[in-house]
């Protein structure tokens, strides 16, 4: 019977919670590391796709740099995710492609953790012409090797991954004492450190550490969970059972589900309000251990057989763990906390090895799930010289083409990191909007009314300016400034900048400055057009523009498929001034059969209070036919008009 049983299994099938456009939009040919967690997760399922950047030769992704690759994808993966198989997209030769595959994503795995996987592994090829995925299987990390017949695309993948697991957070801050005798030579010295730092990996497990396991910050009907594990306790953890009723057992037996709230949030909020459960590091010395018995402090003092001076090496450590929510936490912090806050101690120690005798690095963490990505995904910059310096520049364009992200926006800035917290949420959202402005409103509007139209819209998030704002009576004079007000805002929002919104005074001295206007505009009512917004952007910005003339009212409609064009290519605000009024467009709705087509109008002479209800049926931001129902034009046809087109800054 067990070899009918056997012989009757059913072919393993390959799970895909990632997105199609991660592995089959990448480029002929490549080679993906694909990631998962099999000891969470199903076996042979597939949570993201890595790109291989690294190559020996100009044989190309058949030749990768596996010990470069496994030094980069070290720090960036959070503990409890893993190498689970390797995939050649743009292959043509299955039998031997995949195989190779197979093979290097175990030697990646191997790098990475210092020991063959025991977990099933997945070698693949996409096909160059078709885009159809082959794969073979090593179940269990042995050398038996069986052809997979089915691929699974995940439904609602991310609702999986979160319903499954969990995360945990742990910094630690530390200040390492490195002494140097005067005479130490280069390699003496990074000997003397590298020995510090592993004493210091080491000490995790000491009997004088321990770690205090909170739950994210409580709520008012939820109670707050904690306990607190020491480090010499947590080396025979493993086998501990799974046991959900916490009120009769041990600190190391609870689960990771008993520190989380009841409603957590999904991934479409988590990239802001993540919940993850907190590991503090402590300092137990007071707990005795000495033979003696004594309870009484002791010092030891250990003379220095020469002059030395002493470099103090300041390192914060902060790292993600992924687990699942009945790990019991004591295994959770045993083997992916401590394996972690090593792992990261090894890397700062390589970046800062060579500057120890000059500046040295100022290296910090950080969490991100970028659009497009299921898991957490950890960087560390160099915050030493700002996040436009060259180098931080070049890191962060090579993590976009690791991760498939688009090369013309920034999504893996510092301000695009996770918050962890309400307090740091607090902190992150003050400092990145600075206002309590009502944003992308558009959102609560009906539907265009066009008929088989194509709908192209704004990309990203903006704030709404309008008359009457800030104090300032601008009432029949201000709307292209809240025009330029509120694209500025969308450039902030989407971390090109930094700089707070100007107000009307400083946009008029943006203007005196760069010569278009006479001192004398400063302070007055006087209405700025398209070229003036095209001005200020570039001086405080250095974003280009673009600009459509149209002579009437009546050829804006012509320009509907130029518009569809831009928000698909550049997902920017446009301003639409001219001879009357200034309007900001979000988007268009374009019937190219027929010429039926709307504009979406966010328009800034509104003058009430920031009541959405308010705005949204008093058709402050709708959707308008150049010619509605009843005959009446929006843009008018004496008169011409002038789009500005902001451009989205090719930069990362």
């Amino acid at each position: 019977m067990e070899t009918a049983a056997a012989g009757s299994r059913r072919p393993p099938a390959l799970r895909l919670l990632c997105p199609k456009k991660s592995v089959l939009s990448s480029p002929f040919p490549s080679l993906l590391w694909l990631v998962g967690s099999p000891r969470f997760l199903q076996p042979v399922t597939v949570a993201a796709a890595l790109r291989c950047l690294r190559f020996l030769s100009d044989d190309g992704p058949f030749s990768p740099d596996l010990p470069h690759e496994a030094d980069e994808i070290r720090g960036l993966l959070v503990r409890g995710f893993d190498i689970v198989g390797g995939l050649f997209v743009g292959s043509a030769n299955f039998e031997s492609d995949a195989g190779r595959a197979l093979e290097l994503a175990g030697e990646l795995r191997e790098r990475l953790f210092g020991e063959r996987a025991s977990h099933g592994m997945v070698g693949g090829c996409v096909d160059a012409s078709t885009g159809d995925i082959r794969f073979l299987v090593s179940e269990s990390g042995g050398s038996e090797v069986v052809e997979g017949q089915e691929v699974l695309w995940g439904d609602e993948p991310g609702r999986s991954l979160l319903e499954k697991g969990c995360l945990l957070r742990c910094e630690l801050q530390l200040q390492l004492p490195l002494y140097l005798p005067s005479d130490e030579t280069m390699s003496g010295i990074e000997a003397r450190f590298s020995s510090l730092i592993e004493s210091t990996a080491a000490n995790l497990r000491s009997p004088h550490v321990s770690y205090l396991v909170e739950g994210p910050t409580a709520t008012f009907d939820e109670s707050h969970h904690s306990v607190i594990l020491h480090g010499n306790n947590l080396n025979s953890v493993s086998q501990l059972p799974i046991n959900t009723n916490t009120n009769k057992c041990s600190a190391k037996i609870v689960s990771c589900s008993e520190f989380l709230p009841t409603k957590r949030h999904d991934l479409s909020s988590i990239r802001e309000n993540a919940d993850a459960i907190q590991i503090t590091v402590l300092s137990n010395q007071s707990l005795n251990i000495s033979k003696a018995g004594s309870p009484a402090p002791m010092l030891k003092y250990f003379p220095a057989p020469a002059p030395a001076s002493l470099r103090v090496i300041d390192l914060k450590l902060d790292i993600l763990c992924y687990s699942s929510m009945d790990l019991p936490v004591a295994v959770a912090v045993s083997e992916l906390v401590i394996p972690g806050l090593a792992d990261q101690l090894s890397i700062m120690k390589k970046a800062i090895v060579s500057e120890l005798l000059t500046q040295q690095p100022k290296l910090c963490p950080y969490h991100f799930i970028p659009p497009g990505l299921l898991i957490p995904l950890t960087a560390i910059y160099d915050t030493r010289y700002g996040e436009i310096e060259e180098k931080q520049s070049e890191l962060r364009r090579n993590l976009h083409f690791r991760l498939g992200l688009p090369l013309d926006r920034p999504l893996l800035r510092t301000s695009n990191a996770l918050t962890f917290g309400a307090m740091e949420r607090r902190d992150r959202s003050s400092s990145k909007s600075g206002s309590s402005l009502l944003r992308d409103v558009h959102k609560e509007i009906p539907s265009s009314g066009v008929s088989g139209g194509i709908m192209s819209l704004i990309e990203g998030s903006y704030e709404y300016y309008h008359y009457l704002h800030d104090g300032i009576d601008d009432n029949g004079w201000g709307c292209a400034y809240r025009s330029l007000q509120t694209i500025m805002s969308w450039y902030r929002l989407q971390q090109y900048s930094s700089i707070n919104v100007p107000s009307h005074r400083e946009i008029q001295q943006v203007l005196v400055e760069i010569g278009d206007k006479d001192p004398s505009f400063i302070g007055s009512r006087e209405w700025i057009g398209a070229i003036e917004l095209s001005f200020v952007l570039d001086k405080l910005l250095g974003a280009s523009c673009k600009i459509i003339n149209v002579r009437s009212g009546d050829e804006l409609p012509e320009k509907c498929r130029e518009l569809a064009i831009h928000f698909e290519t550049q997902g920017t605000p446009v301003m639409i001034g001219g001879g009357v009024l200034a309007y900001t467009l979000l988007g268009v709705d374009y019937n190219e059969a027929s010429g039926d087509c709307a504009f979406l109008i966010l328009d800034p002479h509104y003058t009430g209070s920031d009541d959405l209800k308010k705005i949204v049926n008093g058709g402050w931001c709708a959707w308008k036919k150049s010619v509605d129902s009843k005959g009446r034009s929006f843009f008018l046809k004496d008169k011409f008009y002038n789009l500005l087109l902001p451009q989205r800054p090719n930069m990362v």
